[in-house]
This record gives C-alpha cells, sequence and structure tokens, in this order.
C-alpha cells in the first residue's frame, strides 16, 4: 500500500527553503512589518502578473470579497439591498462576504459538468434588483468571461471575480475585463502565504484606493478617517513568502495540469465522473481535482483504505447551511431549486493533486478509483 496525502506543504518549504527563511530573515532585520516595502513589491509583482494595473493586499481572501463590495458601494455604484448573482455551489465564503457587504446574494445553478456559473441562467436570475455578478472560478476553472462580460455589459451589471482557488489561470484571448478580483493566499492555494492573506486585483484606481482605505480603518492618511473601515492588511512577512513563490507559479500549475490530464484520460470507473479538460488547457489550474460519484461516502472510505487522503469540497451547499435558515423567507436571500448544485455537493470528492506528486502516486490514484466497485 501506498500513502497519497492530499497536498503536501512540505514539497514547497523544501524546494524554496533556503529562500523563504532568507525572506523572513530580511523582514525580520528590517523592524518593519506592517505595510512596509515588501508588501509593495509584491503588490506591483502580482499586479503585473495578473496583467491588471493595482493589486491591494488585505488580511484574507473573504476580506478582499467584501471590501470590492464594500469600496463599490461608497463609490455609489451599488447600494446596500441590491442584488448580487452568485454560483450556488462555492464555498460559504462566496455568499459570506455578499451579505457582509449588505447585499442580497441570488444564487444561480452551476453547470454540472464544469461546476461553475451556467451562463443560460443568468437572464431568469435577473430582477430589477439585479446589480452584480460575482463568479467564481472554482476548483481553479475559469469560468465563461467572454459570455458573462458581454451579459453584463447589456443588463448594465457590476462582475466581480472570486478567484481564490484560480491564481494564475489564464485565457486565449485577452481577459474581458471585470470590475476587480478577490484572491485569497490561504497556505494551501496555488500561491499560498504561511498563515492568512488576500489581494483586490484590479485595472480601476479609484476603486482601490477605496478598498486600501477601507482596509486600514477608512484612513486615507494616517490619522484622518474618510470611511468607516476595518483592520485588514497583508503583513510584511506574508508578503515576503508570497514574493519568494511567486516566479515558481507557473510551473507549479503546470505539473498540476499535467496531473490532471493524466487523471481525465486514465480514469475510466464507471462509477465515477470526472470534470473535462477545458479547451484551453490554461485556463483550469486545477487548484482541487474533483471527482463525481454517487456512493462517495464508500468511494472514499475504500481510498482511505488504500492510503489515499481525500477532501469533499463542498459537502454542504451554502442555502443549506444552518447559518442562513430563514434568510430566504426574510428577503437576505434569492433562490429557487437548486438541484444541480445540492448533487454536486452530495457526490463530490477532492482526490489528491498539487505540483509534489509523484509519477508513482498519481498512477496509485488512479488504480485506486479504477479498482473501486
Amino acid at each position: 500500500m501506498m500513502n497519497v496525502p492530499f497536498y503536501s506543504l512540505d514539497y514547497v518549504n523544501r524546494t524554496l527553503g533556503d529562500a523563504l527563511r532568507e525572506s523572513f530573515s530580511d523582514v525580520l532585520d528590517s523592524k518593519w512589518f506592517i505595510r512596509g516595502s515588501r508588501c509593495a513589491a509584491f503588490e506591483e509583482a502580482f499586479a503585473a502578473y495578473c496583467g491588471a494595473k493595482v493589486c491591494v493586499g488585505v488580511g484574507n481572501g473573504l476580506d478582499a470579497l467584501t471590501l470590492m463590495l464594500r469600496a463599490s458601494i461608497q463609490l455609489g455604484r451599488l447600494q446596500q439591498g441590491d442584488e448580487v448573482i452568485v454560483p450556488a455551489n462555492t464555498f460559504v465564503a462566496t455568499v459570506l462576504a455578499v451579505r457582509a457587504a449588505g447585499l442580497v446574494p441570488v444564487l444561480v445553478e452551476p453547470n454540472r459538468d464544469t461546476c461553475v456559473l451556467d451562463t443560460s441562467r443568468l437572464a431568469e436570475a435577473c430582477s430589477d434588483k439585479t446589480r452584480a455578478i460575482l463568479v467564481v472560478h472554482l476548483y481553479g476553472r475559469l469560468a465563461d468571461m467572454s459570455a458573462i462580460c458581454e451579459f453584463a455589459k447589456a443588463h448594465g451589471l457590476l462582475v466581480f471575480e472570486d478567484a481564490a482557488q484560480a491564481h494564475g489561470a489564464r485565457l486565449d484571448q485577452p481577459k474581458l475585463s471585470s470590475n476587480a478580483a478577490a484572491y485569497s493566499f490561504y497556505p494551501t492555494k496555488n500561491l499560498g502565504a504561511m498563515g492568512d492573506g488576500g489581494a483586490v486585483v484590479t485595472d480601476d484606481l479609484e476603486l482601490a484606493q477605496v478598498v486600501k482605505s477601507l482596509g486600514n480603518y477608512g484612513s486615507v492618511e494616517k490619522y484622518v478617517n474618510k470611511y468607516v473601515g476595518v483592520n485588514s492588511r497583508l503583513d510584511e512577512v506574508q508578503a515576503a513568502i508570497l514574493l519568494a513563490k511567486l516566479p515558481h507559479l507557473d510551473s507549479w500549475n503546470a505539473l498540476r495540469q499535467e496531473i490532471a490530464a493524466r487523471y481525465c484520460a486514465k480514469i475510466k470507473n464507471p462509477l465515477v465522473r470526472v470534470t473535462p479538460v477545458p479547451a484551453n488547457p490554461k485556463s483550469h489550474v486545477w487548484h482541487v481535482f474533483p471527482v463525481f460519484c454517487e456512493r462517495r461516502d464508500e468511494l472514499q472510505k475504500f481510498l482511505k483504505d488504500r492510503g489515499v487522503e481525500t477532501l469533499i469540497h463542498y459537502p454542504i451547499p451554502p442555502h443549506l447551511q444552518e447559518a442562513f435558515d430563514g434568510a430566504l423567507s426574510r428577503g437576505e436571500l434569492r433562490y429557487g431549486p437548486l438541484p444541480i448544485a445540492e448533487e454536486l455537493a452530495r457526490t463530490e470528492l477532492s482526490i489528491p493533486m498539487g505540483p509534489a506528486m509523484t509519477d508513482e502516486q498519481v498512477t496509485y490514484v488512479i488504480e485506486s478509483i479504477n479498482a473501486f466497485a
């Protein structure tokens, strides 16, 4: 039996050990830990990497989502009570951010095959209160931004991106512009810090300035508070770590894409469904590799007994979370029947994925899944 961890953080630490230690030591010696030169350097580097004009580092991914929405309200582009279209299968943070900004999430079914927002359902989801779409690039797969941005333009909607799982994903054509994208740098992300961290990336300099101020107690200059803000800043240690890792992100993503191609080609169990590789392989960075099985719990136990570690993303869809009990009747959420989102939550199982995996481990995972009966 072979032991295959779900994801190995140790691989990154071993690969970049000296560089990471040097980064930490430099911050320690600088005696400057909040909003210093390393944060500024990372913001500039990550904006350039994303092909955007500006990046604002914040405390975590949830804050990135919330602050870009709050900044849009502050600028008068949204107002509290407006509706925001959100995919129905996503990590709960997406919905929490919309609620935290005083907006109303409208949950829309995903495409069953790709698991991202089904653009054919956008028109029926809109009401006279709909003002924005918050796209989620789930599992690392870019949603159909061309169709989404064209729909938004035709209907006068803003477009925001939850890119917490999609660091480095690319489109064939020049990216149609969203208003802003939110990233998380949680340690297990494709680009992960050694603690919490997040960022808002945008071409909108005015929006970026408000996000930055809101994350610094609402302060535009020291002790002058223009907005009712919060404390959400990317610290110097995390920025230095991210700056050391960023040059390696594309090669790590390429390894993920190679593993995903093998999984898609070689997993042949009729009880197990895999999501297809997109026409443009670079548009999916495989933060997670999901498989779907009606006997998901049995499959998970079978793989565990063979030493293969798995996780579920996510066992309870947001609309069924206890936190949102009664939200529909109170008008704090809007949605209709969501059978596809509920099916994905019931059947999804995430199998090992990451640049640390060996060829032998990948082969063993494939053989183990194909042996399930």
